[in-house]
């Protein structure tokens, strides 16, 4: 007889997609001012540049609106792509009437218009500081997913470490469009090691297919 046994799931789990950057080129509108290129060393100027896209959207949308620095620019001693990756938090995503305009007339660009774990999303580009700036309702997860792993990688070097050594692995074997994909699993496990490790919520680890 085979009993089911209890899994406990982190809130913010979401399952292994080895090729999710792949299939969103489908939702692609529109290409970016400025190539990312190649990952190097970080830099502590990212952080005066992202202060720089904040006030930006501010002058543009009001004071109002969270704007949170994530991805590998926001980590101090990440090699990372000189792109500033932000979250926007609106109301409605999907009211680009209220928000998107405001965004273009001070140069942003809408490049994306998808959904990711279920919450609409749209992703707009900046030249210079080169950015991705992410827009999302309140109640998204992937923003909270990217503040957690922000914050893990702040404190786990061996993880920025293993984070770093994925990059340049992704770079020397992929082209641009692979290179989220290619660095998807140790991304995944990096968050397995955080979900496990958070107080607030029990999680057994979930494997890989």
């Amino acid at each position: 007889m085979v009993h089911d046994v209890a899994v406990d799931t982190h809130p913010l789990w979401r399952p292994f997609a080895a090729d999710s950057n792949a299939a969103r080129q489908a939702q692609r509108v529109a290409y970016r001012q400025t190539d990312p290129g190649p990952p190097q060393t970080y830099d502590p100027r990212w952080a005066d540049a992202f202060a720089r896209v904040r006030d930006l959207v501010a002058g543009a949308l009001g004071a109002d609106h969270t704007v949170a620095h994530v991805g590998s620019t926001a980590v101090p001693g990440m090699t990372a792509k000189p792109v500033i990756d932000a979250d926007l938090l609106v109301p409605d995503v999907l009211n680009e009437r209220a928000w998107l305009p405001k965004l273009e007339a001070v140069g942003f660009r809408l490049i994306f218009r998808d959904v990711i774990a279920g919450d609409p999303h749209r992703q707009l580009t900046f030249g210079n500081p080169n950015t991705n700036l992410h827009v999302w309702q309140p109640e998204a997860v992937e923003p909270q997913r990217h503040h957690l792993f922000v914050e893990w990688l702040r404190s786990h070097p061996e993880d920025r470490q293993a984070y770093a050594d994925a990059k340049t692995e992704a770079v020397n074997a992929n082209n641009g469009l692979q290179y989220n994909d290619a660095k998807a699993a140790v991304v995944y496990d990096i968050y397995e090691r955080a979900f496990a490790s958070e107080p607030n919520h029990a999680h057994d680890v979930h494997r890989r297919p």
